[in-house]
């Protein structure tokens, strides 16, 4: 015989329906974004692996990895079409001078040779505005956790970064060209780009390195105090190495938002063609004044600034699958270097 007491915890009641009901939603809300991003990395996948991927040996189209942009040049010759990039068109031409008189070419601009000088200039963007923002960030959090004293004005500055962190990244552009670019003089140049993305990030990093630098038990600072140690030195020594982990966290995460974005970049750093490559200067100096290609403007201009057709697509398909997987192994270099720190710092 069931007691009264038993059919009253059987029961559910509203409240735990409507809970049961906001985790199915909330499980439901993730799965269907989960789904979305499957289906998008696929479609990038399979499609982009068609144009790296080759059937043939060497099985990596390496014309498409190691030379420059061009334009396509599409005709037909004695019956047979041809598609020819346009600096081998050239030299075709020349050689074929009569027959080439009465034929009709169709040109596709962006549409054949390769991406080499925008991987080049992705990881340059990437690699220098990291390490920028990395050193000013740290040093940033470190005054903020470890020298700064609580107060209104000490708040205002947290309150005042937080809210930085959320300024689209169009603002962050226009704000590294007019201060950059015209008002500091330095032109489209690495070093714009390099300052622009480095602010864009820094909220991010300011953030995530002070609470890294906050989870540091305080028994380490006091035991190197104790032994008579300056506060720098206890920092150095026995704070940030245990903070690194969670520092290079935020790092994983800001390297996919300065490697993808496009807005900050097309005012400060990217040209759409580039002749020469970024180390073709003739002072070291012109290094960092120089603009570069780089691989989401180019998937920008070659996806809404021209003509679209099967040319573009797969030139489309094949630079986001290679910016996808430059992005994945430049953060994957953070993660590999976060667990090697976390075994060897542990508390």
């Amino acid at each position: 015989m069931t007691k009264p007491s038993d059919r009253l915890f059987a029961q559910p009641t509203f409240a735990k329906r409507a809970e049961a009901g906001v985790f199915w939603l909330l499980r439901a809300a993730t799965y269907f974004v989960l789904l979305c991003a499957a289906v998008i990395f696929l479609d990038i996948g399979v499609k982009g692996g068609a144009v790296i991927f080759q059937t043939k040996a060497p099985f990596i189209n390496t014309t498409f990895l190691t030379e420059s942009p061009e334009t396509l040049n599409v005709f037909e010759l004695n019956g047979a079409k041809r598609q020819m990039g346009d600096r081998d068109f050239r030299v075709f031409k020349a050689e074929h001078a009569d027959e080439m008189k009465d034929v009709r070419v169709e040109t596709y601009v962006y549409s054949a040779g390769g991406i080499f000088p925008n991987i080049v200039g992705t990881v340059l963007l990437v690699v220098g505005s990291m390490t920028i923002a990395l050193v000013l960030g740290v040093i940033s959090a470190i005054y903020l956790s470890e020298y700064a004293t609580d107060g209104p004005f000490i708040r205002f500055l947290r309150l005042a970064i937080v809210n930085l962190a959320g300024v689209p990244s169009i603002v962050y552009g226009l704000f590294g060209f007019g201060l950059f670019v015209i008002g500091l003089n330095m032109g489209v140049s690495l070093l714009a780009g390099w300052l622009t993305l480095a602010f864009m990030v820094l909220p991010i990093i300011i953030t995530a390195s002070e609470e890294a630098l906050r989870a540091v038990p305080k028994g380490y600072r006091e035991g190197s105090l104790a032994l008579g140690a300056t506060k720098l030195q206890t920092i150095f020594t026995n704070v940030l190495p245990y903070a690194l982990p969670g520092i290079l966290t935020s790092s994983v995460l800001s390297i996919a938002r300065v490697a993808g974005e496009t807005a900050p970049i097309m005012f400060t750093a990217a040209f759409v063609v580039r002749d020469e490559m970024p180390w073709q200067v003739k002072h070291a100096i012109d290094f960092v004044f120089q603009g570069v290609m780089a691989l989401p403007y180019h998937i920008y201009v070659v996806a809404s600034k021209i003509p679209q057709n099967d040319y573009t697509r797969d030139v489309q398909y094949g630079t986001a699958f290679v910016f996808l997987f430059t992005v994945a192994a430049i953060a994957a270099t953070s993660v590999v270097l976060r667990v090697r720190l976390r075994k060897k710092y542990k508390w």
